[in-house]
């Protein structure tokens, strides 16, 4: 397992996917959705999306080699979510601009994580992909909001609680680009898989 920090980089894509996978047996991270491993499919749709580097935050799981990928180990993956955040925000480095997408959500696009570049070009400091009116991933951070956000990550709930308390979060509607399905058990896989 490699590990790495990516000084300068424009628009660095994170993928988390550092968790046991408890309610899905273990292994989600590698998890086959229409051929391709769960980490494999998020990576690519970061690439396709306009990010210049990837990085995939692992811990309880070795998913061997991600193809146009770094991976970064966070030895504290029990802490939960935003350990795994704040590691995959350190080793971003220098970037210009974060977006953070979940491995278990396979049927996000690469137009969502589009949207959220375009709109971190026209000046969004934060933005979030919006289906349906409803706030989901993948999530973008500029570089003033990722030293913003680093102080308040603590437990399981990952950037929730400051998404909430911005005034200048954008919303970019994502509607008709994928889902956020969450792929939690290996039942929900299934499902989305037939």
């Amino acid at each position: 397992m490699s590990r790495g920090e990516v000084e300068t980089a424009g628009v660095v894509g994170v993928v988390l996917a550092a968790g046991a996978g408890t309610r899905f047996g273990g292994g989600k991270a590698v998890a086959r959705f229409q051929g391709e491993r769960l980490v494999d499919r998020a990576v690519g749709t970061l690439v396709a999306g306009g990010c210049d580097r990837v990085l995939v935050v692992v811990g309880a799981l070795d998913v061997g080699a991600v193809r146009h990928a770094i991976l970064v180990l966070n030895p504290e993956w029990r802490s939960g979510m935003a350990g795994s955040l704040r590691a995959g925000l350190l080793a971003a480095g220098e970037a210009e601009a974060v977006v953070v997408t979940l491995v278990d959500q396979p049927l996000i696009g690469s137009e969502a994580v589009r949207r959220l570049v375009d709109a971190w070009r026209d000046g969004a400091r934060v933005a979030v992909a919006t289906y349906d009116g409803q706030r989901a991933h993948p999530v973008l951070f500029s570089r003033t909001a990722v030293a913003d956000l680093l102080p308040t990550l603590s437990g399981d709930a990952g950037a929730r609680e400051f998404l909430a308390s911005r005034a200048d979060l954008v919303s970019v509607d994502c509607t008709g680009t994928g889902r956020p399905d969450d792929v939690d058990t290996v039942e929900a896989l299934r499902r989305l898989s037939s």
